[in-house]
């Protein structure tokens, strides 16, 4: 008798198992989602004290928008088409703005501008021009809505001449990022020889708002320099990645 009665425990208790294990595991899952979330905030609070305390060049101070850009884009070498094309835009709107004024409506750009595809923004006719001027969310001025077009056509013949945007505009710094040592504002330029060098060559090119000044911003924003002052965070990290 004891073998067909331990033969039974045993079914029982591999039926009881998996039914307990059935009742536990809507549970188990309940309260592993609920670990991750906890790791997860916790993680989210210790990035938030880390940008508390860490030391940042002197200009994003004051906002978390551009703190959070400083921290997470500013610097970094960046070699995607679209996005590079993205930056040569934004820059150009910035043109008597701030660049706090152009991150607050960044994502509406995009939104209007087809997230910067510069083939569908080549083809743009006077009736996405008039869209465009009436889109609250952009820079309404037709001179850069124009621009953008007209750069857009540049930049579609600059690709198919050298291969990709990349390849040109990363030609100006040989493809190596010019890795600078400023310790204050003050030693930061507004522009150089070769942001002068790059605005002409843009403009031969059929480029509008490509300014010196415009082209060495977009150089910094774009990691081609590295113009984090030596004591921001981000200048070894940045220098690292190049």
């Amino acid at each position: 008798m004891v073998g067909p009665v331990t033969g039974l425990h045993k079914q029982r208790s591999s039926h009881s198992n998996t039914q307990s294990n059935q009742l536990q595991s809507p549970y188990l899952i309940v309260r592993s989602n609920y670990n991750i979330l906890l790791l997860s905030d916790h993680f989210a609070d210790i990035k938030r004290m880390n940008r508390e305390i860490m030391n940042r060049c002197w200009w994003c101070e004051g906002d978390p928008l551009y703190m959070a850009y400083h921290d997470e884009e500013w610097g970094v070498p960046l070699h995607d088409d679209r996005l590079l094309f993205e930056f040569l835009i934004l820059e150009g709107a910035q043109a008597g703005l701030s660049w706090l004024t152009i991150l607050k409506k960044r994502e509406n750009f995009r939104k209007a501008f087809d997230d910067f595809d510069c083939q569908k923004i080549a083809a743009y006719s006077e009736k996405e021009v008039q869209q465009l001027l009436a889109n609250k969310g952009i820079i309404r001025n037709r001179l850069k809505i124009n621009s953008a077009i007209k750069n857009a056509k540049a930049v579609l013949k600059i690709k198919a001449e050298f291969g990709s945007l990349d390849s040109y505009l990363w030609s100006f710094v040989d493809g190596t990022p010019i890795q600078n040592e400023f310790a204050s504002r003050e030693e930061v330029p507004a522009s150089t020889e070769l942001s002068d060098f790059m605005s002409k060559e843009l403009k031969k090119r059929g480029l509008n708002f490509v300014g010196s000044t415009i082209c060495y911003a977009f150089l910094q924003a774009t990691g081609m320099v590295n113009d984090h002052v030596t004591n921001c965070d981000r200048y070894e990290e940045i220098k690292a990645l190049s």
